[in-house]
């Protein structure tokens, strides 16, 4: 089934592809993809971000999960913007009054890119990873357990 949320394609599996589509993304996860256009019979290699992307849909489609389509250069409201983040939209407001996040105002309104708000979430991401390593790590030294 396909639908749109706030301007993007939002698909969500139907009942009985989970199997094929997980099997197939553990495929193009690691092996390069070509494909056969039926029009013209012609073998086209894909593009390794390309095959990439669709190891990721099919991963999530072989785990029950939809998924939506969005381009790199789009912006977002911040309600949006911390529906992707998951905090709230005042916690957001916060980030990117102290600059945590670039934005820009249309109006009184703020838009995020979504390349901006991504590298945001990596980084965060990458440096709670370091803080759990390091506590685990030291939980180990100290005989805790973990």
């Amino acid at each position: 089934m396909q639908t749109t949320l706030n301007g993007n394609s939002l698909i969500v599996p139907k009942k009985g592809e989970g199997s094929v589509a997980k099997t197939l993304g553990a495929q193009l996860a690691t092996e390069a993809l070509e494909v056969r256009v039926l029009r013209t019979g012609e073998t086209v290699a894909l593009p390794e971000s390309a095959s990439l992307g669709l190891a990721q849909i099919l991963t999530q489609l072989g785990q029950g999960n939809g998924f939506a389509v969005m381009a790199v250069q789009s912006e977002l409201t911040t309600q949006q913007a911390a529906d992707l983040l998951n905090v709230s939209r005042p916690f957001l407001v916060e980030l990117l009054d102290e600059k945590k996040i670039p934005f820009r105002k249309v109006g009184k309104h703020r838009r995020v890119r979504v390349e901006d708000l991504m590298s945001y979430k990596e980084k965060t991401d990458t440096d709670r990873r370091k803080i759990l390593d390091a506590l685990a790590k030291e939980a180990q030294e100290l005989g805790i357990g973990y």
